[in-house]
């Protein structure tokens, strides 16, 4: 009986031991699509594997104002949040208040995206871990274009037309809440990677070029943005101004649009049992600005940082190294469309299975246009903010394209007339 207590006590000995031990992280995950159902399943496994306990934080959906709520947070050194999910044009902003994870990462960085990783680093050290890939998508309905014989379109010309055409003849049919284009036309970063591709389809460079010199106030950006002006009220509805990616899907999943451009992550949703366009869907790189263009869809994707202010820093690095692993990573690839940015992954044939678009997806991440947030460094978020609210006039026809682009490029040069850094 003695020796039944004594082990009784032992492992009550245990189990406080571990107890005590047991710390919670909190990390910020976002809710867009099915982002925070995914998020806390790979957290809640890790949690459970380490004994530790995970607390999510809501953000808001809008990539703006989550990175307004982070600078808040971290200029007052608030320990709040430990893992930070950020987007890859945030690192040089907010690099100063994250923890150095290079020697942590080192055995596992190599496996991942070249144009990630990249991203991740600030002045050489790696300030977080790529988690998933992104870039700029055109979506389609398959049948409509059966059905009124057009191809998928190659140049911004081509969608014009073909949506306007199946429009007049959906509408026709009855449908008089049908569209052709839906996209992201609000004043935040998603109206940056939105025109971003516009401009550079059509040869007008990236805003900044990689020499840090302003190139925005051209011709060919002028007549991109003069052609997606013309789609508002047209093939767009004009509450496109206040579209973020969950409103422009909202239509297009309902089935009430031919067209939508948006992340990969809109694909498991539009594909989902509820949803009304069910296999009717498919997805091409965005159009070119005319013969002579590219495809650009802009590089998106989001990467995982540690707050130097954590009190738990080494558990904190231990969830984002599990949550960026090559078989979380798969898992979130096969049940929600994410893409990974570990390279072998790309030839998975459960991802494969899952996401049949995924291998032509290495060519657009490879054809990519990045945000000039590398060179523009900690001043990135002023830079952008002057350019989608720029934008944004064009847009709801308060300003002309060459009027708004030639203070844009006034109001740029004098953020850089100190230098970018």
């Amino acid at each position: 009986m003695s020796r039944l207590i004594a082990s009784f006590a032992a492992a009550a000995g245990l189990l406080a031991s571990t107890s005590a031990w047991a710390v919670e992280i909190s990390i910020s995950c976002s809710a867009l699509g099915k982002e925070y159902e995914i998020c806390k399943q790979g957290t809640d496994a890790w949690a459970k594997k380490t004994g530790n306990t995970v607390k999510i934080v809501s953000t808001p959906n809008s990539a703006t104002e989550r990175l307004a709520l982070f600078q808040q947070l971290l200029a007052a050194g608030a320990g709040d949040i430990d893992v930070f999910q950020i987007d890859v044009v945030w690192t040089g902003t907010l690099g100063n208040h994250l923890l150095d994870l290079t020697s942590k990462a080192q055995g596992a960085i190599g496996d991942h995206l070249p144009a990630m990783v990249e991203t991740s680093r600030v002045e050489g050290k790696l300030m977080a871990v790529p988690w998933f890939a992104d870039a700029g998508l055109l979506y389609y309905r398959k049948d409509l274009l059966d059905k009124y014989k057009r191809p998928v379109p190659q140049t911004w010309a081509d969608l014009t037309e073909t949506a306007r055409l199946i429009q007049e003849g959906e509408r026709k049919e009855g449908r008089g809440d049908f569209w052709g284009y839906t996209w992201q036309g609000r004043a935040y970063e998603g109206l940056t990677t939105n025109a971003l591709e516009w401009i550079a389809s059509n040869n007008g460079g990236t805003i900044v070029d990689e020499k840090g010199d302003v190139t925005i106030e051209n011709p060919k950006a002028a007549e991109a943005l003069k052609t997606a002006a013309g789609w508002v009220g047209t093939i767009t509805p004009e509450g496109v101004l206040n579209y973020t990616e969950e409103e422009a899907r909202g239509i297009f999943q309902a089935g009430n649009a031919v067209f939508m451009r948006n992340w990969p992550y809109a694909w498991a949703l539009a594909q989902g049992g509820d949803s009304t366009i069910k296999d009717k869907i498919g997805i091409a790189p965005l159009p070119k600005g005319g013969a002579d263009g590219r495809h650009a869809g802009t590089l998106g994707g989001q990467l995982l940082a540690v707050s130097k202010y954590s009190k738990n820093a080494d558990a904190a690095t231990d969830l984002v190294l599990y949550l960026t692993s090559e078989a979380e990573q798969k898992r979130r690839a096969v049940e929600g469309a994410f893409n990974p940015t570990i390279v072998s992954l790309y030839s998975d044939p459960d991802i494969a299975k899952a996401n049949p678009f995924i291998g032509d997806l290495v060519d657009v991440f490879s054809n990519a246009v990045a945000r000039p947030a590398t060179v523009t460094g900690q001043n990135y978020n002023k830079v952008s903010t002057e350019f989608f609210n720029a934008v944004h006039q064009v847009l709801s026809k308060r300003s002309e394209p060459a009027q708004a682009l030639s203070r844009l490029d006034r109001d740029l040069k004098r953020i850089k007339r100190n230098g970018w850094q």
